[in-house]
């Protein structure tokens, strides 16, 4: 490993079908106000809701219900959760739903004390909270494995006004307090979520891995991720209800962005940056984003990264490469990878999301170039990768 790194992650993970039993625990470690931020009903629908609040009230805990947020959570939607929290002297937010419940109550931790313009300050300029400002402790119930979320400090806020969604990753000061992980909870969302998520997952494994050619550890773990993930959702999308197909997801999921499989990498997170602002333009699940325009990103990125995708395709999809040439190695990676997409339900093309040509210059203009793994794209090379998706579609 070629890297200099720290490495430090404060949460505590609860894992496993009796994981809510914990909760109790950890309450009393908080004051008594709890802000329980949730989506747009399912967890009452299937009774999670419940549990929860049950335990919260037998904690003795004053409960400041914050519903209604959305998959793409919106500067709107923040700026309320804001004003409540301000309102009602919080102790700790308690995340109780997906990987965007997470980010956004991340998100309002950071931003109840600061005084001044915090999206501008945390998520256009990308500073960090001063060191002495005070953070609002945050938790997670999860219910649907694919963000990692639930231990990292990231956030994805939308300002739908202007479509343009943009992540900012805080210090480990807003990792979550902890986190409690019950598989069987992510059987309660719909299929697509699930596919949705699953490739979240793939793509957080494949920004970190796609990036250098040293001899790397990282990358080691990576494979393994990326194996364990593939075999589990073939098991997953035929029976959505196999605890060890889902709980294998939920805990990879975990792993692939919690910062350790990064670590002595320069990373590539251009296809989030690109999948983000197809996101704030169609609306689409943010999983499926990154699935529409990966192929085209990847494709471009083969000639100048092949020793790692010709190792990809050996390593993750069994690519003997007898007789082959290393490009067409891995050029059969790809396309191993394209086959498993398709397989388990993910869309291949931007236009699958609704997107048109039209858009492309509005979603090139909100994505947010950076140097990234074996390219430093342009906003030309951007409009070049989304016509290809585009492409792809038409034939």
């Amino acid at each position: 490993m070629l890297g200099n790194f720290s490495y430090y992650n404060p949460t505590k993970l609860y894992f496993g079908d009796e994981s809510l039993n914990f909760l109790k625990d950890e309450l009393k470690y908080y004051g008594p106000v709890v802000m329980l931020n949730y989506g747009g009903g399912s967890v009452k629908r299937n009774g999670i809701y419940d549990q929860v609040v049950g335990i919260l009230h037998e904690a003795g805990k004053t409960i400041v219900e914050n519903g209604g947020v959305m998959s793409n959570p919106t500067l709107e939607k923040l700026n309320e959760g804001v004003k409540i929290a301000r309102a009602n002297a919080i102790d700790l937010i308690l995340a109780l739903g997906g990987g965007s419940v997470c980010d956004y109550s991340k998100a309002v931790a950071a931003s109840v004390y600061y005084d001044g313009n915090y999206w501008d300050q945390f998520w256009l300029k990308q500073q960090q909270p001063a060191a002495d400002q005070r953070l609002l402790p945050v938790a997670c119930i999860l219910t649907m494995a694919g963000t990692g979320s639930e231990m990292n400090a990231g956030t994805v806020i939308t300002d739908a006004e202007h479509t343009f969604k943009v992540g900012h990753v805080f210090d480990s000061r807003l990792m979550p307090k902890f986190s409690i992980l019950n598989p069987r909870f992510t059987m309660t969302v719909p299929a697509e979520q699930m596919k949705a998520g699953i490739y979240d997952i793939m793509n957080h494994i494949m920004e970190q891995y796609f990036s250098d050619f040293d001899d790397n550890t990282s990358d080691y773990l990576a494979e393994g991720l990326m194996r364990s993930l593939i075999t589990s959702s073939r098991i997953a999308v035929k029976n959505p209800e196999d605890y060890e197909a889902r709980s294998n997801i939920m805990w990879t999921a975990t792993w692939a962005l919690n910062t350790l499989i990064g670590l002595g990498k320069r990373e590539d997170w251009m296809v989030h940056m690109i999948g983000h602002s197809i996101g704030a333009w169609t609306h689409a699940p943010h999983g499926f984003c990154l699935a529409s325009v990966s192929m085209a990103y990847y494709r471009r990125a083969l000639r100048p990264g092949l020793p790692k995708f010709v190792r990809f395709a050996k390593t993750v999809w069994d690519i003997r490469g007898d007789g082959m040439t290393d490009e067409q190695i891995a050029e059969a990676g790809l396309e191993a990878l394209e086959a498993w997409m398709e397989e388990i339900g993910l869309p291949l093309t931007i236009s699958e999301l609704g997107a048109t040509s039209e858009m492309v210059p509005g979603i090139t203009e909100g994505t947010i170039c950076h140097p990234a793994g074996y390219m430093n794209l342009k906003p030309e090379d951007i409009t070049e990768i989304l016509r290809d998706s585009l492409g792809a579609a038409l034939g």
